[in-house]
């Protein structure tokens, strides 16, 4: 009898822990895992931002990636960001599945030879409503092909940085009226999402309040971002659905569809 080898994936985290995080979650790896994992999986947690890498020789063995968010810039020339970036290079050449999430998204777009920059309309905070492209097509997770995604998703964003270029034979999958790449993919295997699939209205309001007290964001501004947090809400399942569809799904591309 054929023993079924346990499937692992990799969280490269780019940022810390904030301590509101670690007292509510657990920590930000527990929110991924929450989100993202299914039973019978091994995750492993690697903090980029603190230079830890997985082996080379190991690359191998995950099934697939993940690249949180970050405070830091995916277009600064911090070592960790540099070595991060050959990585990704490397996962690349290897055709391991990668999902980068905000500022994943943004510095697998620079690792495979696209331009991150200041985004020109300023920081997006709070809920915003994205639209995919024809380009996008969407088979449901594992066996259910019966599943159908709306042709526009709300996600939670906060972000100042964006996508200026993709990578040459990269194609834009989704947009909004405030950000011109909410997503890509680049051949089958790496796809990158603007918002954070991954985050709650709760997570999101805690972070307002730290970017309010570190003087990233004005007080007016800010409040005015959590007022119309209370009224929108993200669609969470169905971006969970599709990054679980990418990493170990069946994410087909071809034949581009829409969704009613």
């Amino acid at each position: 009898m054929k023993v079924q080898r346990e499937k692992r994936f990799a969280l490269l985290m780019a940022a810390r822990d904030s301590e509101y995080v670690k007292k509510v979650y657990g920590g930000y790896f527990n929110v991924f895992i929450e989100a993202l994992a299914d039973e019978g999986e091994k995750w492993d947690l690697f903090r980029v931002v603190e230079r830890e890498f997985p082996n080379m020789d190991d690359l191998q063995n995950y099934e697939g990636f993940v690249i949180s968010g970050s405070p830091y810039d995916a277009y600064g020339d911090e070592y960790w960001i540099l070595e991060l970036c050959f990585l990704l290079q490397t996962l690349f050449a290897m055709q391991k599945k990668v999902l980068g999430i905000c500022f994943g998204h943004q510095v697998l777009c620079r690792a495979l030879g696209g331009k991150v920059g200041k985004a020109y309309s300023g920081w997006d905070i709070g809920i915003r409503k994205v639209s995919f492209t024809e380009d996008f097509s969407f088979y449901g997770y594992v066996d259910d092909s019966s599943y159908e995604v709306p042709p526009t998703l709300s996600i939670i964003e906060c972000h100042q940085d964006e996508v200026c270029e993709l990578p040459v034979g990269a194609q834009v999958l989704a947009c909004s009226d405030k950000t011109g790449v909410e997503m890509f993919r680049f051949g089958d295997n790496i796809l990158g999402i603007q918002g954070h699939p991954e985050y709650t209205k709760d997570i999101l309001d805690n972070l307002i309040d730290r970017l309010v007290s570190n003087d990233s964001i004005e007080k007016g501004f800010a409040e005015e971002a959590k007022l119309k947090l209370i009224k929108a809400e993200p669609d969470r399942k169905y971006w969970e659905r599709i990054c679980k569809s990418f990493l170990k799904g069946r994410w087909i591309t071809q034949s581009p569809t829409y969704f009613s």
